[in-house]
């Protein structure tokens, strides 16, 4: 496989606007889908086989009596080696695709062989249709990128904190933005980019923004 292409989050500059969001809804041609207040401007509250990206909402939070509001544009990581292909594959082989030329992770409709239990994700990315059984999350708009066009949450991003390249590109943006938040933040990184190819920046204890942030 080549070097690919990879999407850099950076947390810093999400306003929590949602354009990602509502981006990916438009361009896949998912359905609007019926929520209910909790109690948080997050909505909906998490993935489902129709949502393929949340803006997660960590707030009205506080630590040592200090509010904090994080935002953290939630989608699947495109593992360089993704747990969800090896399991899956343990009993439905080509269910799942890795494009040599990206590195991105699509599901196809074999993955309505499955059984779902058994699919192994470690940030709780993939859904199950209930009617169809078909699994599905983002695919990283590979129909737009194959067409010289840019995922659509990036192309959406009004703030520039959702950036798509090279991936040798972007770690490099990464390392560098990194070094520079430190300075401000002294807790900033960049979760896992040497195991996933939508990295992620944050200013702080990566489980403050949503508790699957660093896989764990």
């Amino acid at each position: 496989m080549s070097n690919g292409k990879s999407i850099l989050v950076d947390t810093s500059l999400c306003t929590g606007c949602r354009g990602c969001q509502v981006a990916c809804k438009q361009w896949n041609n998912l359905p609007g889908t019926k929520t209910k207040q909790i109690g948080t401007y997050q909505n909906p509250q998490d993935f489902s086989f129709e949502t393929w990206k949340v803006v997660r909402f960590a707030d009205g939070r506080q630590e040592d009596g200090k509010p904090y509001w994080y935002f953290f544009s939630d989608m699947c990581r495109h593992c360089i080696e993704p747990p969800c292909k090896i399991s899956i594959e343990m009993t439905v082989k080509d269910a799942v695709i890795q494009d040599q030329a990206t590195g991105a992770v699509v599901y196809t409709e074999k993955t309505k062989q499955v059984q779902f239990k058994d699919v192994m994700c470690p940030y709780g990315i993939p859904k199950q249709n209930p009617k169809t059984k078909v699994l599905t999350k983002c695919t990283m708009c590979i129909d737009r990128i194959k067409n010289g066009l840019i995922p659509a949450c990036v192309k959406a991003c009004p703030t520039g904190a959702v950036v798509f390249g090279d991936r040798d590109k972007i770690l490099d943006m990464a390392k560098k933005r990194v070094t520079e938040l430190k300075k401000t933040y002294p807790k900033a990184m960049a979760i896992n980019p040497d195991e996933v190819r939508v990295i992620y920046i944050v200013t702080d204890n990566p489980k403050k923004y949503w508790k699957f942030a660093a896989g764990v």
